[in-house]
């Protein structure tokens, strides 16, 4: 088959080249196994893509390229050491195009029907000219540390308009239902002219709370029955939220749904504010009907606006600025301690000492730490 470009069949009529697939000629022979197949490992032809410079990337994400945005989010994402330069690079440059977006944190628990949610609710948005960037985090597994990604196909209707982007990212272990560059990637939409950036996180508990940290407003969804009012008053993540979302809410599940907003009503005036001079309140909505939908979003711009006119919004974002730059310090002393030379020399026979009884965690840890430093004796 010749190399060519082909547009997949859900494309819309009319779409352009954000919506083309690639697709290549197979590989004749030695990927199948088959006897009288022989291995060509080194075979050439292959094609490959070719690496952009930091003006391509910057020219390609500010036109509102998908392409090349997307791309710039692999790249920013990626782990490889000699990607480190060029995506801080492209970041400096596109600095100036961000923080005009709302950033939304979308949590809760597993089952509440984010994903459908965010479908719905980035539909209505685009209806309304605004342009969307849905940032959906998955989980990665602990044993192949592999991810499905699979929220994009819930959300069909939402990935086929072209005024929304869709990035789904593996978590890669990471606590806090976030992924390790999700600040960056948030950055790099806004860059690229999305003034609605909508970042679902993996199913939280209570102690999950990191995407408080890169949000400007903090979403959590919910359901009828998870649990009475006093669950509400328990300390986490509850009093971190700005607005609480019972959804669900249609059919015959409606009139539960309906109390379990008056509940968590109740419940909440018993907890702090979680933004200065904003009282948190809890909604319903049915993200298949719609209903309750554009009066959420009405809560979240008039909660942008409060923010911003009272300048709680510039001071939480400056805050959030300082926070990143500490857990990326902290992020990388943890990766020069186990990458350390003289840590890698000892820490298996520490290892074995502790489990086997034979060492004190505590003295452990005091002998790793000290060959880290380069104090011992």
């Amino acid at each position: 088959m010749a190399n060519k470009n082909t547009k997949p069949e859900w494309a819309p009529q009319g779409a352009g080249r954000e919506f083309a697939g690639r697709v290549m000629s197979g590989v004749a022979g030695g990927h199948d196994g088959m006897p009288g197949n022989q291995d060509r490992t080194g075979r050439t032809g292959v094609p490959r893509r070719r690496r952009l410079s930091v003006d391509e990337y910057v020219d390609g994400v500010t036109s509102g390229d998908r392409n090349i945005l997307g791309q710039a989010i692999t790249l920013v994402e990626s782990n490889a050491p000699a990607h480190l330069e060029l995506s801080q690079e492209v970041l400096r440059r596109v600095l100036s195009h961000t923080g005009r977006s709302i950033r939304v944190g979308i949590t809760g628990v597993p089952g509440a029907g984010k994903s459908t949610f965010i479908e719905t609710l980035g539909m209505h948005l685009c209806e309304q000219d605004h342009r969307v960037a849905v940032l959906a985090v998955d989980p990665s597994s602990k044993v192949t540390r592999g991810s499905i990604l699979g929220d994009k196909t819930r959300m069909e209707q939402l990935s086929r308009n072209q005024r929304a982007f869709i990035r789904p990212s593996p978590s890669s272990g990471t606590l806090g239902g976030v992924t390790r560059k999700s600040r960056e990637t948030i950055l790099v939409c806004e860059a690229a002219g999305f003034d609605v950036i909508l970042v679902e996180t993996v199913g939280v508990g209570q102690s999950e709370t990191t995407v408080r940290s890169m949000v400007d407003f903090f979403l959590l969804v919910m359901i009828a029955g998870a649990g009475d009012e006093l669950q509400g008053i328990k300390k986490g993540i509850m009093e971190l939220a700005d607005a609480l979302l019972v959804n669900k809410a249609d059919g015959d599940n409606k009139p539960r749904a309906k109390a379990a907003q008056l509940e968590y009503n109740r419940a909440l005036h018993y907890l702090a504010p979680a933004t200065d001079g904003w009282q948190t309140r809890a909604y319903s909505c049915s993200s298949l009907t719609g209903e309750g939908i554009p009066e959420l979003w009405a809560v979240a711009e008039a909660f942008h606006k409060q923010t911003l006119d009272s300048g709680v919004l510039e001071k939480r974002r400056r805050a959030q600025t300082l926070d990143w730059v500490y857990s990326m310090v902290e992020e990388h002393l943890r990766a020069s301690f186990f990458q350390h030379a003289g840590v890698e020399r000892i820490r298996a026979e520490i290892e074995h000492q502790v489990m086997w009884g034979r060492l004190p965690p505590t003295a452990a840890v005091q002998r790793l730490i000290a060959e880290f430093e380069g104090n011992r004796d």
